[in-house]
C-alpha cells in the first residue's frame, strides 16, 4: 500500500440528524474527519485517517471509506464497545440543536429510535488540560508510514492531544501542518498556552465565535485578533464566518483578504467547516499560494452542504468544483 501524501486526525462518528425537513438521518457515518477527508477528496486526493472506535463499529462503514480511497490504517479499532453517538436537529432558520433529542422526535411526530436510547450530549465548558478519555488520540496511534506524510491537518480535538500529535508529525516529513481548533479550549486561560501549538503552524482555522470567547475583554476586532495569534508563529490565520464566508490573516506578508461563501443551495450544514480544512489543505499543496487555498476550501465547503452526508460532494457533476473557484476568484476583496 502507498504512503499517503496528506495525513487527517480527528473523529468519527455515528450520526442522527434531524433536517428542517425530509427524512431523519439516523445512525450514518460522520464526525469532523470524515467530512475533513470529503472536502480533501473533492480535488482528488486520498488521505490516510487517524482515529479511534469500538469494536461495535460498523466495518462495513471502515471498507466503504477504503473503497473511497481512504487509507484507514491509522483509524484504531479499541476492544469493547465506544458511544461515538451525535446527535443534531436544524430548526427551519437552521440553529442547531444538540441536546434533548427525545423532544425533537415528538415535535416532528417521529418514532425515537431505540439505538439512541442513553444518549448524553458532551459536555460543555472550557476543557481540562489533560487527555486521558479513551476516545482521545495518541501518539502511538500514528502508523510509521503516516510520518513521510507531505501535510497533515487536526480536526477539533482535545488541546494536549493536538499539541502532543503535531509535535509527533514534526519528526516525520511533513512541511505543512494545519489544525482546527476546539471551542473548548478557546478561551482566555488558554491564550499563551496557544503560543506552543501555533509555532510552527501552516495555518488555523478559529470560527469568529471561537476568536471573540478567546480575546473576551481584550479587543473586538477579528484582524487584531489573526494579528496576534499570527504573531505566535503561524504563518495563516484562517477565520471561519459560517454564511459571510472566510477572513485570510497572512502573519508574514501582513496582507488580508475577505472571501464571500459561495451562494450554495443550503441542503445539510453538517461538516462544511471541516470540509473547508480539508478543500484548503489540497489547494495549499497544489499552489501554495493561501488565499487560492481558501478558495479551494470554500468550494469544498459550499458542495458539502449542498446535500445529505460526507460523501455527497464526491459524487458530484466532474468540473464543477474547479468552475466554482473560478467564479469566486473575481469577488475576493483584499482590505
Amino acid at each position: 500500500m502507498d504512503e499517503p501524501r496528506f495525513v487527517l486526525a480527528g473523529k468519527l462518528a455515528r450520526e442522527y440528524l434531524l433536517p428542517p425537513s425530509g427524512p431523519a438521518r439516523l445512525d450514518s457515518p460522520g464526525g469532523n474527519l470524515l467530512y475533513a477527508a470529503g472536502g480533501l477528496a473533492i480535488w482528488g486526493e486520498q488521505p490516510g485517517l487517524i482515529a479511534r472506535v469500538g469494536e461495535d463499529y460498523p466495518r462495513a462503514w471502515l471498507k466503504m471509506f477504503e473503497m473511497r480511497g481512504y487509507d484507514t490504517r491509522g483509524v484504531q479499532v479499541l476492544p469493547g464497545p465506544l458511544d461515538l453517538r451525535t446527535f443534531c436537529a436544524y430548526s427551519e432558520s437552521w440553529q442547531a440543536y444538540y441536546t434533548n433529542p427525545v423532544a425533537h422526535f415528538a415535535a416532528r411526530g417521529l418514532p425515537f429510535p431505540k439505538s439512541l436510547l442513553g444518549y448524553q450530549p458532551p459536555a460543555k465548558g472550557p476543557e481540562e488540560r489533560a487527555a486521558s478519555a479513551p476516545e482521545e488520540l495518541r501518539i502511538s496511534d500514528i502508523p510509521p508510514a503516516y510520518l513521510s506524510a507531505r501535510a497533515v491537518h487536526l480536526c477539533s480535538l482535545n488541546f494536549v492531544t493536538q499539541t502532543q500529535l503535531i509535535s509527533a508529525f514534526k519528526g516525520g516529513t511533513a512541511s505543512t501542518f494545519s489544525v482546527d481548533p476546539s471551542s473548548h479550549y478557546m478561551q482566555p486561560p488558554f491564550l499563551d498556552l496557544l503560543r506552543a501549538l501555533l509555532k510552527g503552524l501552516t495555518a488555523f482555522f478559529p470560527t469568529d465565535e471561537e476568536l471573540y470567547a478567546l480575546f473576551r475583554g481584550q479587543t473586538n476586532d477579528l484582524w487584531e485578533m489573526a494579528e496576534e495569534l499570527g504573531s505566535f508563529g503561524c504563518e495563516f490565520i484562517i477565520i471561519k464566518c459560517g454564511e459571510r464566508g472566510q477572513m485570510l490573516y497572512d502573519s508574514v506578508s501582513k496582507r488580508r483578504w475577505q472571501i464571500p461563501a459561495y451562494p450554495a443551495r443550503l441542503v445539510d450544514p453538517t461538516g462544511a467547516g471541516d470540509a473547508f480544512c480539508g478543500g484548503f489543505l489540497a489547494g495549499y499543496c497544489r499552489t501554495y499560494d493561501p488565499l487560492q487555498a481558501v478558495l479551494y476550501g470554500n468550494v469544498s465547503a459550499s458542495l458539502t452542504v449542498e446535500g445529505p452526508g460526507a460523501f455527497y460532494a464526491l459524487d458530484v457533476v466532474p468540473g464543477l468544483a474547479e468552475a466554482r473557484r473560478r467564479s469566486l476568484e473575481s469577488i475576493v476583496l483584499e482590505i
